[in-house]
Formats: C-alpha cells, sequence, structure tokens
C-alpha cells in the first residue's frame, strides 16, 4: 500500500476548514488508509450525503412551466395560444414546484457520477456511491462544467450542505492528488482559487482551533495616511491571518501557487515574488502606525517541487518579515509544529533582533534589491 499520510493530510485540512467533519459520522474516515485522494473524497461525500439521506434530501421550490389538462400556478395565456394548446383541452402553465430536484442536489449527483466514471475508487466506496445515487433518481444529471458555483445559497435549512459543495468543488476542479509512478504530487491546479481559500482556511481555522488566546482574524487594516486625504479610491488592506498578544500582532499571508519563487532571465538570478513581498511589507508597515516594530508579517507558501524554497527572516524597516514554506507532504506533527512556531514571536520575552539590513545566512539566499 502506498504512503497515505500525505493524503490525510488534506482530510485534516478540509478538517480544520469545516467544522462539520469533525462530526461523529464521518470521525471513522480518518482511520481509513487512502492510496488516492479520489477515494478520500469519495468516502467523505459517501458520510456526507448518507447523513443526508436520512435526514431528508433537502427540497426547494423550483419554477415550473408545461402544458396540463388542469389549472395550475399562473396561466401562461400567449404561450397557450401559439402552441394551440386550448383545442386539446389544456393550457401551459407556470408554476413553483417543491421539490429535491434542487441545484444542490444536482452537484452531489454530478460528482458522485464523475468520481464512479473518472476516479480511482475503492470498491466499497463505489458501491456505497451507487446506493445513494437511488435517492437522486429525480434530479438532474447536469454536466459538471456547468455548475455556477457562486449562485449556490445556503440558508439555515440546508446549512449542512456547504461542506458537502466545498468538497464537490475540489472534486470537480480537479484540485486532486494523483499517484505518478507511486509519487504523490499535487495536479495541475496549484493555482486554482478553491484550493487556495482552502490553504487559507485551514491556516486561520488552526489558530481559532488552538489560539484563541491571539485572537486569530482575517482583519483590516487602515491605511496610515497623514492629513486630510482623500481615501476614497485607496484599496482595501484585508488580512488572511492576524494574531494578537497584547500590543503585538503578526500578520499571515497565505500563498498557494505553482511557483513560490521567479525568474529574472535578464539578470539570471531567482528573487521572491515582487508583488507578494510588497504586499505582505505594505500591511505590516501600516498597521505598525507608530513605527514600534511590533507588527511582523510572515509570508506562509505551500511546498513545491521547486528546488528553491523560500526559508528567510528579515529586518526590513524596523520590522520582522518572513518568507516560509509550509510542506504539506510531511507527517501532520511536523506541519502543525511549523505553525506553532510561527506564532512563537508573540510570546517572546523580547522583540527579536536582527542584524541591519537584510539577513540572508539562511535558507533560499534569494536576492532583495531593486529588481524583486
Amino acid at each position: 500500500m502506498a504512503d497515505n499520510h500525505r493524503i490525510k493530510n488534506i482530510y485534516y485540512m478540509l478538517s480544520y476548514a469545516y467544522q462539520s467533519l469533525r462530526e461523529t459520522g464521518y470521525k471513522n474516515v480518518a482511520a481509513e488508509d487512502f492510496d488516492n485522494v479520489h477515494d478520500l473524497f469519495a468516502a467523505i461525500i459517501a458520510r456526507g450525503v448518507g447523513n443526508q439521506v436520512k435526514r431528508g434530501l433537502h427540497r426547494e421550490y423550483v419554477p415550473q412551466e408545461n402544458t396540463l389538462a388542469g389549472l395550475r400556478g399562473q396561466i401562461r395565456v400567449a404561450e397557450s395560444i401559439n402552441q394551440q394548446t386550448l383545442s386539446q383541452g389544456k393550457l401551459v402553465c407556470a408554476y413553483d414546484e417543491f421539490t429535491e430536484d434542487s441545484p444542490h442536489n444536482r452537484v452531489l449527483k454530478a460528482t458522485m457520477l464523475m468520481l464512479l466514471r473518472h476516479g480511482n475508487v475503492k470498491p466499497e466506496n463505489r458501491q456505497a456511491l451507487r446506493k445513494l445515487l437511488l435517492y437522486f433518481s429525480n434530479v438532474t444529471e447536469i454536466m459538471p462544467t456547468a455548475i455556477r458555483w457562486d449562485s449556490l445559497k445556503y440558508y439555515r435549512n440546508n446549512a449542512s450542505y456547504r461542506m458537502l459543495m466545498g468538497i464537490c468543488r475540489l472534486t470537480i476542479k480537479g484540485l486532486l492528488l494523483t499517484t505518478d509512478a507511486g509519487n504523490h504530487k499535487l495536479a495541475s491546479w496549484l493555482q486554482d482559487e478553491a484550493m487556495h481559500h482552502l490553504y487559507e482556511k485551514f491556516v486561520l481555522s488552526y489558530y481559532q482551533q488552538h489560539h484563541l488566546n491571539f485572537a486569530p482574524k482575517a482583519a483590516y487594516i487602515e491605511w496610515d495616511l497623514r492629513g486630510d486625504a482623500n481615501r476614497t479610491y485607496l484599496p482595501t488592506m484585508k488580512t488572511d491571518i492576524t494574531l494578537s498578544n497584547g500590543d503585538r500582532r503578526l500578520i499571515i499571508d497565505t500563498k498557494y501557487y505553482g511557483h513560490t519563487m521567479q525568474v529574472n532571465s535578464r539578470y539570471d538570478s531567482t528573487t521572491f515574488i515582487s508583488s507578494n513581498l510588497y504586499q505582505i511589507f505594505t500591511y505590516v508597515k501600516n498597521s505598525d502606525k507608530g513605527s514600534t516594530g511590533k507588527v511582523a508579517g510572515v509570508l506562509l507558501y505551500a511546498k513545491t517541487e521547486e528546488d528553491v524554497m523560500p526559508n528567510d527572516d528579515f529586518n526590513i524597516g524596523g520590522n520582522r518579515i518572513s518568507l516560509k514554506t509550509l510542506d504539506l507532504n510531511r507527517d501532520w506533527s511536523a506541519i502543525t509544529e511549523q505553525l506553532e512556531n510561527l506564532c512563537g514571536w508573540l510570546t517572546e520575552s523580547s522583540l527579536a533582533s536582527f542584524p541591519k539590513g537584510v539577513d540572508t545566512t539562511s535558507g533560499t539566499n534569494a536576492t532583495i534589491d531593486g529588481r524583486i
């Protein structure tokens, strides 16, 4: 059996991002062994849909327009005349039907069918999905590419679908771990918005679960303007994660990209991604309005297969700016250890000291200069 702890890490990330995965119905998923992420998602969806079937599939009013022998809803007079239904003793009526053929259930059906047709799913999970599809006989089959994710709405009576829709989106968008000659690697959707949001949500949720004392949140930062400057057209600054301890603040900006470094062919050099560094520097300097040095920033990249990875700490203008890489393929304890180390600065007895200028004695040895 292939080493599956990398796939388990995806499950743990999902567990933090979606609190409902910690419910009793999903606990046995964590104890299973998975050779690939298709099978992991199939197991989660099978449990989730099974729980939903027991509660009853969500039903909602869906607009319908049909030719009927009796009156129902509103009569479409023009359509009835054009289609000459009156001579047949029928009317074209528009009405709302209370049905399980809702957008959310269509997504569930499309995802289960996709896993059965294209996923590498073990027999017991295939059987579970096939049985569950029997409850979706009245649900329209749709093409996965036709799903409008932003149009899915959530209310109190369908809140249990939120996590399942997140899993379905990851599955359908191709954000899957693939097995290639025994090696696990992330598929080509590394820059997909859905996976970036999962990574961001996981890191924030981790600190919310384990470090409420640091008041973790996605906080807004006001521009440090002088005088009566016009703020109308200034862009909004919102952090991914802000941790606070007294007058200290740590701003973490998560990055889930296919590349963590940029190559400057003109100067034949490798540098940090300039826009990311500018962004975290802007956040930190505007947050530290008194130039106290008590605000620090971290760019937290997800590790890729590149040879050079960011792993550096700098003192830029009196503030600590760090660029770190989180290896999601390591053992889970190593991942959590690194997350714990990141917030350690908040509780140090004194502010970390740095040499003047830039410290590149360890890590990437990439440059910070006018060409980043």
